[in-house]
């Protein structure tokens, strides 16, 4: 066991300092409380130096080089040759400048936290071990321990020098061509991005859509956007193996010919950064996926789990909101309980998706008498005014019998916009009825709920 520095005692000890546990213990040591919060990597996690932030502004840069190219009669190609590297240099430099280490640690310390660089692990609900240091939790310990890219098992991978979402973030060269592992949110964002900025694309995914997780109906949607812009679309896809060159990326499948590209973007999801932590110590499954908690975040009595590690949802929303609840749980106020029903996503390429509770299938599987209403958004006044890019629906899955809504779905341009109304919606538990006869402003995207609220049938 490591030798115990003398005074390594704190009233919160929060291991990993991402968006939600760096919250808890700013929030915690602008209390009064003794917070010592650790991390090996960066301040603030995932999220604002290679996640949400510096992919939304890649996203925004692509989205004008596609809004140029419409502009001759709001359709067809306009010439214009887009430049990444200033691009790219761009972004990394407001990403770091708005979302520094250094300055988040610095605030935190300012705020009477203290800070250990390192990684922490569990020794029991009332200690924490960051290398020869064993810091003594009296009141709580708070994980937020993140998520890491996953790596597929596709034989001669691992030996390839292929992309994870952070290396096609920081990179200053866009590749000639560009193979994408995966479809997810990550793949398809950047994969659009890149197809965006010069790069022949191909995404591969082995389920029959884009997007497994969200409603089919967006996937095979994407796909013909995507098919249209001139990304190469493959689903169904069984891997074979990987091999690289020293100059391409080859990959093959059990039938047909290999996929040969510049550059491979491996993106197959995340999964939580459990293996450091050591969660026997609490009588925890060590090869858990996830560290199981209550509705108030409690693991054990003593320690709390707040972000990816949860599995309630790898957003920094969910987070966040799991943050909100523990401050509150440990400093012994009013806690309203966790409750995941109405847990918003948005994946953003053009046409957004948006989507919120559960699917069509998701709730039949559950035993729910669903009703289904659709609205095509190109059809609507204002997607008829938008025209180029104005591919999307609204699509609402209803409780027939409560009538409420339990899940919904918006995809369009500023489908992540159109979705607040329906997680409101659908979180509130508010009865169809009073959506269908409510007034919707005229031309709007969010118009078209009105009109898929109509269509509600059987």
């Amino acid at each position: 066991m490591s030798e115990q520095h003398e005074g390594d005692r704190a009233e919160v000890v929060v291991v990993g300092m991402g968006p939600g546990s760096e919250d808890v213990a700013e929030r915690l040591a602008e209390s009064g409380l003794d917070v010592v919060g650790v991390d090996g990597r960066l301040v603030g996690g995932e999220c604002p130096y290679w996640g949400c932030v510096p992919s939304k502004m890649m996203i925004r840069a692509a989205g004008l080089l596609a809004e140029a190219r419409r502009i001759p009669g709001m359709a067809g190609e306009a010439a214009v040759t887009p430049d990444w590297a200033p691009v790219a240099k761009r972004i990394r430099a407001e990403a770091t400048d708005n979302w520094d280490d250094k300055a988040a640690v610095d605030r935190f310390e300012g705020k009477g936290g203290r800070f250990v660089r390192g990684w922490g692990h569990l020794d029991g609900p009332h200690r924490v071990v960051v290398g020869d240091r064993i810091i003594e939790a009296t009141r709580a310990i708070v994980l937020g321990v993140g998520a890491k890219a996953w790596t597929p098992p596709i034989a001669g991978l691992v030996d390839t020098p292929f992309w994870t979402n952070r290396e096609a973030i920081e990179t200053e060269e866009v590749p000639e061509s560009l193979a994408i592992i995966g479809s997810g949110p990550i793949a398809v964002e950047l994969g659009q991005v890149f197809s965006r900025f010069g790069s022949a694309v191909t995404i591969l995914e082995r389920e029959i859509h884009l997007m497994p997780p969200e409603d089919p109906d967006a996937g095979r949607l994407l796909a013909e956007v995507f098919s249209h812009e001139g990304i190469d679309v493959r689903t169904d896809v069984r891997f074979g193996s990987v091999y690289h060159d020293g100059h391409r990326f080859s990959v093959f499948f059990d039938k047909g010919e290999p996929v040969v590209a510049e550059r491979l973007l491996v993106a197959t999801g995340r999964r939580p950064d459990l293996e450091r932590l050591k969660l026997d110590s609490l009588g925890l499954d060590p090869e858990a996926h996830e560290i199981p908690t209550d509705d108030h975040l409690r693991v054990v009595d003593g320690v709390w789990a707040v972000g990816d590690a949860t599995g309630k949802g790898a957003f920094t929303h969910v987070s966040m909101y799991q943050a909100d609840i523990v401050v509150n749980d440990i400093l012994g106020n009013k806690v309203t309980p966790a409750d995941y029903r109405a847990v918003p996503r948005v994946t953003f390429t053009d046409p957004e998706i948006g989507s919120v509770g559960l699917s069509e299938w998701a709730a039949r599987d559950q035993g729910i008498q669903v009703r289904v209403g659709k609205a095509d958004v190109s059809s609507a006044t204002r997607g008829w005014i938008h025209k180029a890019g104005n591919r999307g629906f609204i699509k609402l899955v209803e409780d027939a019998d409560r009538g409420v809504l339990v899940g919904a779905v918006s995809m369009g341009p500023c489908g992540g916009e159109v979705l607040g109304l329906l997680a409101l919606a659908v979180h509130a538990e508010v009865p169809t009825a009073k959506l269908r006869h409510m007034i919707y402003a005229y031309p709007t995207f969010h118009r078209a709920i009105e009109t898929a609220v109509k269509d509600l049938v059987d």
